[in-house]
C-alpha cells in the first residue's frame, strides 16, 4: 500500500508508506515530499493518521465542482510538503467512509489534526478563501473535546 510520489526537487521517484511518525523525505535529496496519497475503504485509517494535519478531499469522478477543487488542494499538497498531508478518497468507491463522516455534499475537505477533526468546508470556493480557511484552522489547533 505504498504511494509513488516524484521528487519536485530532484525528480526522484519514492515509494512512501502511510506513516503516523514524520513525514516523508526523498531518498536522494532528502527535501520533504509532497504527502498526496489515494486512499480506499481499505486504507483510508491508516493514511489518514499522520504527525501532520491531514486534509481529507472527499470526492466523486462524475463531480464537476471536484474537478475545480481538486488541482488546489494538490497545490496546496505540494506548498505545503512537510507541514500537510493531503489524502484523496472517492465516496462512491468508499461509502462506508463517507456515512462515518456524515459527507452530505462534494467536494467536502475535512482538515483533521492528531484523528481529531478540526472544521471542514463544502462545495468549490475559490483559491484565496480555501487558503484563508485551512490557514484559519491550522492556526487555531484542535478544539477540546466536551
Amino acid at each position: 500500500m505504498a504511494t509513488t510520489i516524484r521528487c519536485p526537487n530532484c525528480g526522484k521517484l519514492n515509494r512512501v508508506r502511510p506513516s503516523r511518525e514524520g513525514i516523508p523525505r526523498c531518498a536522494n535529496c532528502h527535501e520533504p515530499l509532497p504527502w498526496i496519497v489515494d486512499a480506499d475503504e481499505s486504507s483510508f485509517d491508516a493514511e489518514s493518521a499522520a504527525s501532520v494535519p491531514v486534509l481529507i478531499d472527499f470526492w466523486a469522478p462524475w463531480c464537476g465542482p471536484c474537478r475545480m477543487v481538486s488541482p488546489l488542494v494538490e497545490r496546496l499538497g505540494h506548498d505545503r510538503a512537510g507541514h500537510l498531508k493531503v489524502v484523496k478518497l472517492n465516496t462512491d468507491a468508499a461509502p462506508q467512509i463517507a456515512a462515518r463522516y456524515s459527507v452530505q455534499g462534494i467536494p467536502l475537505l475535512v482538515l483533521v489534526r492528531d484523528g481529531q477533526e478540526l472544521d471542514r468546508l463544502v462545495g468549490a470556493v475559490p483559491e484565496p478563501q480555501l487558503l484563508q480557511w485551512l490557514d484559519q484552522q491550522l492556526a487555531a489547533g484542535p478544539t477540546p473535546a466536551p
